[in-house]
């Protein structure tokens, strides 16, 4: 399991500046940084717990009041999650299919990770924000049963951020 943080900005001047505050402030990897739409942007970042938590606290200051849609910190991410942000997710036989969308990209993360660890699915997707404006889905694949509790574990998660979910 890894350590991921992310930030998502309210604005992009914003996001920069936090997030050159974020690899400043602590020794890790940014692994992305970049505008999403509507006119956000988001920073996320892996590295040990204490300095990934620095690294948020310091994006999220140098933001200001206002600045920050969302952010989290993942202690145990699970193994899954990262390669499918990367876009390096394995291929997969599928069998049924879970979709949850959510209002932000950072609440997809967590929903995704929450929907990975309540059973053993295989995670297809994960989309962030890009193209769909602001918001995120994620795609995964396993017996009913478990993406039916896989589905129910994310959209819980996901809360007031979940717009929709769906098992195939």
């Amino acid at each position: 399991m890894s350590v991921l943080g992310m930030v998502e900005f309210s604005a992009i001047a914003v996001g920069i500046r936090g997030s050159d505050a974020m690899v400043k402030a602590a020794l890790v990897e940014l692994i992305e940084s970049r505008p999403i739409t509507p006119g956000k942007y988001m920073s996320l970042v892996t590295g040990d717990v204490a300095s990934v938590e620095a690294s948020v606290r310091a994006g999220i200051g140098a933001a200001g009041e206002g600045g920050v849609v969302e952010s989290f910190v993942l202690a145990n991410l699970h193994d899954q999650v990262l390669p499918a942000i990367l876009g390096k997710s394995p291929q997969t036989d599928v069998q049924a299919i879970g979709v949850i969308e959510t209002a932000s990209a950072a609440a997809i993360v967590e929903a995704a990770d929450a929907a990975c660890k309540a059973a053993p699915v295989a995670l297809i997707q994960l989309h962030l924000a890009n193209h769909i404006g602001g918001k995120g889905y994620t795609t995964f694949t396993g017996t009913v049963a478990d993406v039916e509790a896989s589905v129910a574990a994310g959209a819980h998660v996901a809360g007031a951020q979940l717009i929709d979910r769906v098992v195939i």
